[in-house]
């Protein structure tokens, strides 16, 4: 099986994140909720993940570094818990619904006023449009790092400059960046940055968290147990306490934190490298198909997605033919959780991993499988995917 849909997931994990999981399953107890052994070792591990993930992004502050199940939960408690009634709020069109729907429900249940920054045909903003939009009482800026669907990527610097010389929050929703671009909160200006642990970081699912910047107020979307200030009527003002209730994900952290680990030692400008080499020779072969149409922007940086349509096809029966008849996994459905698409596509999203490929058979006569046919060999000839067949995973290759 020939995977390539690691922007939804990465399926292969270095093996020291698994065998972090297993150990901490046989050994962890329940951070903060006690002062035995196993939980003071549960409460280390997961500040040593919280260490890790502050000098990978270059939060100041350790204890800034929130936990929370995943990329659309931190932004939710981003959202919720910087905008009120009386703010407007900046974003773009670019945006995945976990920017867009807690923005939508802000807008409808709380008064907030939304504006966004079109995109023009190639998926691209005009980084103007973020200075126009601002109002008297424009509180922040929401935007993502890089596009899930076209791989677009916005100057988080040029955004961040606007939003410090207007005095705005900046929020950015790192879910297709965390891991395979080099984030520097500081040198970039952001004041809240919203990560995934399953996707370029490599962790297990249910893991992602959120770092958040000195001076920055955040109003706790849950409130509950803590194991701290157990008498008090309201949640601990404290962080990471103040937004981490209930019994943390310490398996998936300890995971997360092996992964962070990989991540540092191998360094995110050869990921990013790597992963760039291997999208750009796929684009060029499938970009000089008949019939295939491309999405996004490639004459600049961006995250290592291809999204792409064959003629009038639906993507779901292209993605199925791809997995039925020749086992390789893609991203199918509508494009209309993206304010800039509204085509249904499929997207072939670049591994971190490759092999040795291997002949598929021949296309069919129709036309669905005359079209498909050369974008297998590109996908073959590129080698750009690890072999599922193999009872190892193969080591990387950076």
């Amino acid at each position: 099986m020939i995977y390539l849909d690691n922007a939804s997931t990465t399926l292969i994990k270095p093996p020291q994140v698994a065998q972090a999981v297993l150990t901490a399953m046989q050994s962890l107890g329940n951070t903060a909720r006690g002062a035995h052994g196993y939980s003071l070792d549960a409460a280390g591990t997961v500040y040593e993940a919280r260490e890790k993930l502050a000098k990978l992004f270059n939060c100041k502050r350790a204890d800034h570094v929130v936990f929370t199940a995943n990329v659309t939960q931190a932004l939710n408690i981003a959202i919720t818990g910087v905008l009120k009634k009386g703010d407007h709020v900046i974003s773009s069109d670019l945006e995945h619904n976990s920017v867009l729907r807690p923005l939508y429900r802000m807008q409808t249940e709380q008064g907030v006023a939304v504006d966004f920054v079109p995109a023009d045909a190639r998926g691209n903003v005009n980084y103007a449009d973020f200075q126009r939009l601002i109002k008297p009482n424009t509180k922040a800026i929401v935007c993502t790092h890089a596009s899930n669907l076209t791989g677009n990527m916005i100057d988080i610097q040029r955004v961040g400059e606007i939003a410090r010389n207007n005095n705005l929050l900046l929020i950015v929703d790192a879910a297709q960046t965390a891991g395979t671009k080099a984030i520097d909160m500081q040198k970039l200006g952001i004041d809240i940055l919203c990560f995934t642990g399953h996707k370029g970081l490599m962790g297990p699912q249910g893991t992602g968290g959120m770092c958040i910047a000195e001076g920055v107020d955040i109003r706790p979307l849950i409130v509950g147990g803590t194991g701290v200030q157990t008498y008090s009527k309201a949640q601990p003002d404290r962080l990471p306490t103040l937004l981490e209730a209930g019994t943390l994900n310490g398996h998936g952290i300890a995971g997360l934190s092996a992964a962070v680990d990989y991540i540092s030692e191998v360094g995110t400008e050869r990921i990013a490298s790597k992963e760039a080499s291997l999208m750009r020779r796929f684009y060029d072969g499938v970009n000089r198909i008949d019939d295939v149409t491309v999405y996004g922007d490639f004459s600049r940086d961006r995250a290592a997605i291809v999204a792409l349509n064959i003629g009038a096809s639906d993507s779901g029966e292209v993605a199925d033919t791809l997995f039925e008849q020749y086992g390789i996994a893609v991203r199918a459905g509508s494009a209309r959780g993206n304010r800039a698409l509204s085509d249904s596509v499929f997207r072939i999203l670049t591994p971190r991993k490759k092999s040795t490929g291997r002949s598929l058979p021949c296309a069919r006569s129709r036309r669905i499988f005359a079209v498909t046919n050369p974008l297998l060999k590109y996908i073959c000839q590129t080698k750009i995917c690890t072999d599922f067949k193999t009872t190892e995973p193969q080591e990387e290759t950076l």
